[in-house]
């Protein structure tokens, strides 16, 4: 990956590096880490699944802005083929996807929307949340997905879950209204899950996402309660996919976007010379590090005025 990065640089810097250089990042120290979460509904204490795996020769780190996150420090095994992880003990989870399902306010006994759900990580972490209480309706698009999330769930002893076969656009079609939703949207990725990311992407690709996005927020906006809340989140660096669409969002769907407390550096507000509402520095954008690129925005709607 490193080696990829310094041949682009030494050989003509592409669109993408251009950008990111511009927007205040430089490629020092990506060194991301494979990590894990522990399902606390079946593991009493972090401790018990730890010192079990670390009786197996795993290293483990703790993530230190993650509850219940772990970083694989060493392992000569994968850690999918443990019995703990056939037991539900824990799941495989990159450091960042850890972030989003943790910043909604008062999970238990609510009615959740996990509008793009497949593989199932982040949907079993909110059943963690809510401690197998409440609702999740998880949707996704195509079948084979839905199997790995159905299994997912069945081995992480998920019970407060209904699984369906939708596009998120069509959400409506549910005749449901939801407190909570999860908006973890298909988008372009980044260079860290993806060596070929320079290679293939474009930035028709990026706007053909970006599209794809807000109809998807659209949707999510009218199947939100008054009181709800919406947590947008893509592993895309790209700003079309990020402050640009919650620029969009505070303009077409009236909403608001709110305060956060989690890793990650401020939204950025200004754009190629485009200024954006300045309550986007609320959300999070994570440079590739230690964990891979992400963006993480929490929204509400806005009170009616009469």
């Amino acid at each position: 990956m490193i080696n990829l990065l310094i041949l682009l640089l030494m050989s003509g810097k592409n669109f993408f590096v251009c950008r990111y250089e511009k927007m205040g990042w430089n490629y020092e120290g990506v060194k991301p880490k494979q990590g894990i979460r522990i399902n606390s509904m079946n593991a009493k204490r972090d401790d018990d699944v730890t010192k079990r795996l670390q009786s197996l020769g795993i290293k483990l780190e703790k993530i230190p802005f993650l509850q219940n996150g772990y970083w694989i420090r060493r392992s000569e095994f994968s850690v999918g083929a443990t019995s703990e992880y056939l037991l539900g003990l824990y799941s495989i989870q990159k450091a960042a996807a850890q972030i989003p399902a943790t910043l909604f306010t008062k999970l238990s006994d609510k009615f959740v929307l996990d509008a793009c759900a497949a593989p199932g990580g982040k949907t079993v972490q909110l059943a963690n949340l809510m401690q197998n209480m409440g609702v999740i309706v998880a949707l996704d698009i195509k079948r084979r997905r839905l199997i790995a999330l159905s299994n997912h769930l069945e081995r992480c002893r998920v019970e407060n879950t209904i699984v369906y076969q939708m596009d998120a656009r069509k959400a409506s079609g549910l005749r449901m209204k939801f407190d909570r939703i999860l908006l973890d949207v298909p988008c372009s990725g980044n260079f860290v899950i993806d060596e070929g990311w320079f290679k293939k992407r474009t930035l028709e690709d990026v706007e053909r996402n970006a599209k794809l996005q807000r109809e998807i927020l659209m949707e999510a906006a009218k199947v939100l309660k008054d009181d709800g809340e919406i947590v947008y989140a893509t592993c895309s660096l790209e700003p079309e996919e990020n402050e640009l669409n919650i620029d969009w969002a505070i303009k077409a769907l009236n909403l608001k976007v709110k305060k956060i407390n989690c890793y990650g550096e401020k939204g950025l507000t200004n754009i190629s010379g485009m200024q954006l509402d300045n309550s986007i520095e609320f959300c999070r954008r994570i440079w590739p590090g230690q964990t891979q690129g992400f963006f993480i925005c929490k929204l509400v709607k806005r009170a009616c005025t009469r």
